[in-house]
This record gives C-alpha cells, structure tokens and sequence, in this order.
C-alpha cells in the first residue's frame, strides 16, 4: 500500500502551543478501538548538517512516509504524526494524506516535549493506546509494530519492543498511562523516566528476529542505511493533499 492509496479519513488535528497542552487530561477510550501510532519526527538533524531527519530520502521520497506506511501497515489507526523542525518543508515535500499533523512549536527542547504534544493530541480520540515510534529507525517495520501492538490488552498496558534484551521502539502506552508519561517527559529523555518507574508493569516484547533499532544519528549511520540527505526531492504536492493537516 502506498500513500497515494490511502483512503482520506478526516481528522481533527491538534496545532499546540500552550503549556496545557503538553499534560494531557484523562481520555474518553474506547477499549476496542485500533492502537494509535504516534510518530515522533520534529528532530533537526544537528549531526547530519541540519537536515531535518524527516526529509531524509528514503527510495527518492522522505523517510517520513515510510515511517507513516510502517505504522499504518502495522495496523495503527489514527496515525498523529509529530512535525518541529522545517515542518513547513516538511508539509510541502511529503505525502502525509490521512494523518493528523500536529506542531510541536518547542521541538528544540528534545523528544520530551514533541511526546507532550502527540498525546495531548490523542485525547480528542477514542484510541485505548498509543504506539510510539521514531522517525529515524528505518530498520523497523510492520511486523515489529504489529507484534508490540498485539501486546494491548485494556488501557493500563505498558509494552516495548526488546532487541537482544534491551528496551526499544515501538513502545505501546496505554491511555490510561498518558498523564504520567507527559507529565514525566523532559528533554532527550522522553518516556525513559517513566518506564524506568514502572519497569514492573512494562511487558518487553523480542523483535530482534524481524527488525533493527538503529538510529540516524551521523552521517556514518546515513550511508551505513543507504539513505541520501533528501536535498533534491521533488514536493509531494503533485498528489491531492487531502488531509494532512491540522485544523486549529
């Protein structure tokens, strides 16, 4: 499936800027709807020149769309997807139709506050749990996001994926868990806090047999994926853009 295929599925966005937001309150879930995928992709990409990690070129198109098609072949649904740094370019270059973009105006303060905002996102929905996944880990696919997300059993699951007994992405929250992971969320940091206080509860899930972890960090991880810098891709507005962006 291709985005271009996707079926347009309206969406209420979230466009954050307050400090309310970035806590968000007890959600309305529905227990039986699909897992919502949360995609973190505001990061500058200091290390690689200041090329937004999302418009890495992944097969000639940004690495953000094969992020988005992971997530939705994995089954999440909807899928929020996190833009800070050139998220202008960022709208203007990839094809994001049926997503919820949401701003993350303090995306400089690292993966923290970006977690702030796609939850406080997910709030206005019924999702029961959110998948959360990296812009930057191509290596990870559908089956591992399929396999985290079968983890869910009621809003108070707690899962992660595990790569040869080390925690990683996708992690699966349950809504119930939102608050606390917002409130705790600093930094580069992200949920680490948090799932280090509640490391009773989290169910590690072995992916080490279907995906890879590694991040693009460096221009040594960039060739190491075979990912260009994305420089000379073309807009991906020569597609209807549908719904790929917020109201607000």
């Amino acid at each position: 499936m291709t985005p271009q295929s996707e079926p347009t599925r309206p969406r209420t966005g979230t466009r954050t800027g307050t400090g309310d937001d970035r806590n968000p309150p007890a959600t309305g879930a529905d227990r039986n709807a699909p897992v919502a995928g949360l995609l973190l992709a505001a990061g500058a990409g200091r290390r690689l020149g200041g090329h937004p990690k999302a418009l890495l070129d992944h097969g000639g198109r940004p690495l953000i769309e094969h992020a988005v098609r992971t997530l939705r072949e994995g089954g999440c649904d909807p899928v929020h997807v996190v833009l800070g740094a050139s998220a202008d370019t960022v709208r203007e270059r990839a094809r994001l139709t049926g997503c919820v973009l949401v701003d993350n105006p303090d995306w400089a303060q690292g993966m923290g506050s970006s977690l702030q905002r796609g939850l406080a996102s997910l709030t206005a929905t019924v999702s029961p749990a959110a998948l959360v996944a990296l812009v930057d880990q191509p290596g990870i696919g559908p089956e591992a996001v399929v396999r985290v997300a079968a983890a869910y059993a009621s809003p108070s699951t707690l899962a992660a994926a595990s790569y040869d007994g080390r925690r990683g992405h996708p992690v699966l929250f349950g809504a119930d868990h939102w608050s606390g992971v917002a409130a705790s969320a600093t930094g580069e940091q992200g949920a680490r806090a948090y799932l280090q206080r509640h490391a009773a509860q989290l169910r590690l899930i072995d992916c080490s047999d279907i995906a890879a972890p590694d991040d693009i960090d460096t221009p040594e991880d960039l060739k190491r994926a075979g990912l260009g810098l994305g420089t000379d891709m073309p807009s991906g507005r020569d597609t209807p853009p549908g719904t790929d962006t917020p109201s607000g």
